[in-house]
């Protein structure tokens, strides 16, 4: 829409003369300029950088104008454009009518009755990691974020593909190199050219080709011997690019989207996972409190599709770990045609930024912002919330399609490791937020595994 000229003002900001400064701090503390920005001026800031001008955005109303209620006019923005030379035409990077495509046809995968009947394989990769860890008590410090990284890719392989990616050794090193290579595109805007013979280009091609490689062999192992219900993402896919008549495309568009899914959905439930237990060792109370509550609803036995929704306290853990460290953490946006958002003129072309870390520590929505409290997700203090003061898995038509499979993956593989586990921090470590594709601890997560009797 068109703002009149007379209310045609653009939001504060500092002035052009800090672009340098602010350039090197989003190098080097992304959240930190966030989290200074919206302190500093409010919610709805303009940062100048150097050629390009954000318009950052910090209200629940805000982010419904963007993410829902105009979206058609937000196409995906700085940063995940420049991911896509990394990623392809995934889920992730894709617009307008293949986005729509892909959507439709991953989508069923993604229903609620096939997801409740995944309980039980999450159930047996949780009981195989509770049996790694438990053979590591004693022996000093496991990474943490290594291990929920490795669980939730081998977890996406069996539900989502009905394949087993373990058999892949390269695979998570290829992943992380891929997730490294999206994020110096995302800085650098794309600015290196791709071709330059640097280590870290060098690596990238050599990550590129092996999930190429995985990708083909998984798609022709399912040509061969297709599952019995064909309603896996494999075969969905497999079904959808039947038509293409140049291979190579086909093998581009199977790889593009099995690396988006794959990569973003194994990183957001790691990183949830690693906080969760950072945070649990940190408040041991309300770990106490989720042990109490998973003996009482499990006892002994693995979980099925109906204990979900009988652990209240395990699933406000969850939804509190994700508040202050949302797995998705900025949501990048460009205008495509002229809008006002909060009585401020955003020009058409604008780069803007919708950031879930601040605006889940907003403190006009939450009380004492910064405080770990997962009684705020009590049903009787949610009920009055502003429905966009809190968006782990974005919001509108770009709703993360795998949100209900990463709850209920979070949510069992926390339920198995409290029962029988306490992980504690290594000493002196300290943990500091890396802002990646997804939000996740930085270095890793050493902690000591000490059994519950």
């Amino acid at each position: 829409m068109s703002a009149p000229a007379a209310a045609r003002r653009l939001p504060p900001g500092p002035p052009a003369t800090r672009t340098v400064g602010l350039l090197a701090r989003m190098a080097r503390d992304r959240l930190s300029v966030m989290t200074s920005a919206a302190l500093g001026y409010g919610d709805a800031v303009r940062l100048p950088l150097g050629p390009k001008t954000l318009f950052f955005f910090n209200h629940p109303d805000h982010a419904k104008r963007v993410l829902a209620d105009n979206a058609a006019n937000y196409h995906k923005g700085i940063g995940l454009v420049h991911a896509r030379r990394a990623l392809g035409d995934g889920l992730l990077t894709s617009e307008g009518e293949l986005w729509r495509a892909q959507r439709k046809v991953i989508q069923p995968v993604f229903q609620p009755k096939r997801i409740s009947r995944q309980t039980g394989v999450i159930a047996e990769e949780a009981a195989k990691l509770v049996a790694r860890l438990r053979a590591r008590a004693g022996s000093g410090p496991v990474d943490i974020r290594e291990e929920m990284t490795e669980l939730t890719l081998g977890i996406l392989g069996r539900t989502l593909l009905d394949a087993d990616l373990g058999v892949y050794d390269s695979i998570g090193e290829s992943f992380e190199v891929v997730q490294d290579q999206a994020i110096f595109e995302m800085m650098s805007l794309s600015a290196v050219p791709s071709w330059l013979p640097l280590p870290q280009q060098r690596r990238f091609r050599r990550a590129r080709a092996d999930l190429e490689r995985i990708t083909t062999r998984l798609a022709a192992e399912r040509a061969a011997h297709p599952s019995a219900d064909g309603d896996d993402v494999l075969s969905r896919l497999i079904e959808a690019t039947a038509g293409e008549p140049d291979e190579a495309v086909r093998r581009q568009r199977m790889r593009d989207e099995l690396v988006t899914l794959l990569l973003a959905g194994h990183e957001t439930t790691a990183s949830t996972l690693s906080w969760t237990f950072l945070l649990l060792d940190q408040h041991p109370l309300v770990l106490e409190k989720v042990h109490a509550e998973v003996v009482e609803v499990l006892g002994d036995r693995q979980p099925v599709p109906e204990d979900l929704h009988r652990l209240t306290y395990t699933s406000q853990v969850l939804e509190e770990v994700m508040r202050l460290y949302p797995p998705v953490w900025i949501l990048p946006r460009k205008a495509q045609q002229e809008d006002e958002i909060g009585g401020f003129h955003v020009p058409a072309g604008a780069e803007v930024l919708i950031c879930p870390y601040t605006l889940h520590r907003h403190p006009g929505f939450w009380d004492a912002p910064d405080r770990f409290d997962p009684e705020r997700f009590a049903p009787g203090r949610a009920a009055g919330r502003h429905r966009y003061s809190y968006i782990p898995f974005g919001a509108g038509p770009r709703y993360c399609v795998g949100s209900s499979l990463g709850m209920l993956e979070a949510t069992v593989v926390l339920a198995a490791v409290v029962r029988e586990l306490k992980l504690v921090k290594a000493p002196g470590y300290v943990p500091k937020p890396e802002p990646m594709l997804t939000l996740r601890v930085q270095g890793g997560l050493p902690m000591t595994v000490h059994p519950i009797d």
